[in-house]
């Protein structure tokens, strides 16, 4: 018989992916801050950008892509821009978690409904546009506005709405298309996580 030892990558290329993802989620975070309309005290954009993003490396890179979401919401979208969360990090570290849940529900969903990412069929398109474009964005959006609202006079359903409807528009135009256009090439890399962590 004989036996071929399956390669994994070492552990310090994960952590420079993790590196890079963190640095462009928070780049694409600010951007997405700074350059389009805001309400609720400067963190909730009318087109969020960032998200689609976060959605798509943690597809693409599992948990490493989940952790980039997080630092790259508290930090991109948080830190550098509201002078609220600054004042009130123990909230900060809380509010961001709703970019954690928006890039990890589609996870979930897709490692648990055995989801084609090249989206080779209409169910893997229905799956991503449940998990990756509705269902994420509404937990984000509640879970945001909800903690915000601790430090912060915010009118609920107008942020909610806002956060809410720029991330599905954003997620709906970027993240099937990107799916299935650029899938196949980031699986032959052997970066591309098949589960959670490897």
């Amino acid at each position: 018989m004989n036996f071929v030892k399956q390669e994994n990558p070492p552990t310090y290329s994960f952590v420079i992916l993790t590196f890079i993802l963190i640095l462009v989620d928070t780049l694409l975070a600010w951007l997405s801050i700074t350059v389009f309309p805001l309400v609720a005290g400067g963190v909730i954009s009318w087109m969020y950008i960032a998200i689609a993003f976060m959605v798509l490396f943690t597809l693409w890179f599992g948990w490493y892509g989940a952790i980039a979401s997080y630092v790259g919401t508290l930090v991109g979208s948080g830190l550098l821009v509201s002078d609220t969360l600054v004042h009130n990090p123990h909230v900060a570290l809380v509010w961001a978690v709703a970019g954690l849940l928006q890039a990890l529900i589609p996870l979930v969903a897709v490692r648990s409904f055995q989801v084609d990412l090249t989206m080779s069929n209409p169910r893997d398109y229905t799956y991503i546009i449940l998990f990756g474009v509705i269902i994420n964005n509404l937990v984000g959006a509640a879970w945001a506005i909800s903690t915000l609202s601790l430090v912060e006079t915010v009118s609920f359903l107008d942020a909610f709405l806002v956060w809410f409807g720029g991330n599905a528009v954003v997620c709906i135009l970027i993240v099937p298309l990107f799916l299935k256009l650029f899938t196949e090439k980031v699986q032959k890399n052997r970066l591309f996580v098949r589960n959670y962590w490897t």
